[in-house]
């Protein structure tokens, strides 16, 4: 799942890489989602695997394709 928002192009650009990488994965618009702008607000964009958050602001199409080969985060904790 990514939680993204319209406007961000940190977000724009995870959107992309996302559609590539895993075409069925859900796609939340924060601003849309009360819930979701108070969990991740400024924090996006941010991808949740299996409930946890793996990836959030700045990363690359490398680490996204990372996390969903292995379902987890990347071995560098800077990136959560």
């Amino acid at each position: 799942m990514l939680y993204s928002r319209r406007g961000c192009h940190l977000c724009e650009r995870a959107e992309e890489w996302l559609a590539f990488q895993s075409p069925e994965a859900v796609v939340v618009a924060v601003d849309d989602d009360p819930a979701s702008a108070a969990a991740y607000g400024l924090r996006v964009p941010v991808v949740e695997i299996d409930g946890v958050v793996t990836l959030e602001g700045r990363f690359t199409e490398a680490d996204l394709a990372d996390v969903i080969c292995r379902g987890s985060a990347p071995g560098d904790a800077g990136h959560r």
